[in-house]
């Protein structure tokens, strides 16, 4: 089949790539020419496990192009995904406006049937504006070609994207044109061979499904989070609670392991349009907001921990940061702990070493080059004349370090563990404190 995917980001990217590789014909379209020209050379702008190899096979097959064209792309074929961009507003609302120019793209170019299938996560109704939108542009032609909309949101987890793609645990399809339907059915069989992973629903259920989703994993990871605070305050320790509470198969383990809080491109954002959509229509998502409130809080607790440790004197002080990317496994340092952290070490007087295996320069394009920060090439570097350790991402690379080299090199010789991955007790053997997150302190 010959699809075109307009944006080339993450969701983009990894869904024109993934459709090649099952054998369509993927067209992918996106207005920054560098951007474009590097992918045509089989560069990959972000890091995903996987996925620049399936770039480079898939473009030297035939089967992906890449171009600026848009014009080009919507000729290509009769599926138009649109996988744009809807970063937050300024009032936290999903900003639609890269998806409606898309949207007014492909209504003035084309001239047959076509699917026009939102891609990017986007506030219910989106459909209904993509499709006056494609309406207005068409309604100025003598006989203008026939269209659907549909919503086919994406579920992939950053780290795992193309294992995701390939292998659904389901694909959503929001419809209420039978012709469209059954299109999309014959694109997505060949990751249904098993079993038919297709859930089919109006547009306005699946477009609030995407959203349901995110924050309901986000509702797991915050209530954690609060959780594990009073742990700390109470003398318990969370992580025996978690495997407690998640042995129990209703609950599970998925998304209840406390930590400095959540990041990414989905979660923060996510919750936030949905909050907003829910006060357009005149509803106060409580629950929600609180899952916000309690993870903006939990981002500032390693520097709440750090600060008491040396009683609120952290001028001059040096701290090696393990970790800048939001999770493992990505280079993406949107609304990452991380940089909450450093910017209130940096407001304190405090200089900061950083390592990270693949977030390095991301952190420099948003951070740039400071007197009080330096990028180091590997973990031990980062240790190096520093005070103390925070480890904020949780990279395999440092879940089992040298206890020895890292005590004799910390000169205040404290360990705070913002992902809960080293055993209290082992640290304090190897002479080291450790400050985790809902574990009681260990004595001295």
């Amino acid at each position: 089949m010959r699809v075109t995917v307009h944006g080339t980001g993450y969701v983009g990217l990894v869904t024109g790539t993934c459709l090649a590789e099952v054998g369509n014909h993927v067209t992918c379209v996106d207005i920054d020419e560098s951007k474009v020209a590097a992918l045509r050379r089989g560069q990959v702008p972000i890091y995903e496990p996987g996925l620049e190899e399936l770039v480079r096979r898939n473009f030297q097959a035939g089967r992906l192009a890449f171009t600026t064209d848009v014009a080009v792309g919507v000729r290509h074929g009769p599926f138009q995904f649109i996988a744009v961009g809807t970063p937050k507003d300024e009032d936290g609302s999903a900003d639609l406006s890269h998806v409606l120019t898309v949207a007014r793209a492909i209504a003035a170019g084309m001239d047959d049937y076509k699917v026009i299938v939102t891609k990017s996560t986007v506030p219910v109704g989106t459909a209904d504006k993509v499709r006056e939108a494609v309406a207005t542009v068409l309604g100025q032609r003598q006989a203008p070609p026939s269209f659907d909309v549909v919503s086919n949101p994406e579920f992939l987890k950053e780290g795992a994207a193309v294992g995701d793609f390939m292998k659904p645990d389901r694909i959503i399809i929001g419809s209420e044109s039978a012709r469209a339907t059954e299109l999309l059915r014959a694109l997505y069989d060949p990751f249904s061979r098993n079993h038919d992973k297709l859930i089919v629903m109006d547009v306005r259920s699946a477009e609030l499904t995407k959203y349901a989703a995110n924050a309901m994993l986000a509702t797991k990871i915050s209530f954690m989070n609060e959780l594990a605070n009073l742990a700390e305050i109470c003398g318990a320790d969370i992580e025996q609670v978690r495997v407690g509470i998640g042995s129990d198969p209703r609950i599970g383990f998925e998304f209840i392991y406390p930590g400095c809080g959540y990041g990414g491109s989905c979660f923060p954002k996510d919750v936030s349009a949905l909050i907003r959509s829910a006060e357009e229509h005149r509803f106060d998502m409580q629950l929600v907001r609180a899952v916000e409130e309690v993870n903006d809080r939990q981002k500032r607790v390693l520097f709440a921990k750090i600060e008491r440790f040396f009683d609120g004197k952290l001028r001059g002080r040096t701290v090696a940061l393990w970790g800048l990317a939001f999770k493992p496994n990505t280079d993406d340092m949107r609304e990452a702990s991380s940089s909450v952290l450093m910017q209130q070490l940096w407001a304190a007087g405090a200089r900061v070493r950083a390592y990270d295996p693949k977030a390095q320069d991301e952190a420099r394009r948003i951070h740039g080059e400071r007197p009080d920060l330096t990028y180091c090439q590997s973990a031990y570097e980062a240790v190096e004349g520093a005070d103390v350790l925070a480890v904020v991402t949780e990279w395999q690379e440092f879940r089992s370090p040298d206890f020895e080299r890292l005590r004799d090199r910390l000169a205040a010789g404290a360990i705070f563990d913002g992902r809960n991955i080293y055993d209290p007790a082992m640290v304090q053997r190897m002479g080291l404190r450790y400050f985790g997150i809902g574990r009681s302190t260990p004595a001295t």
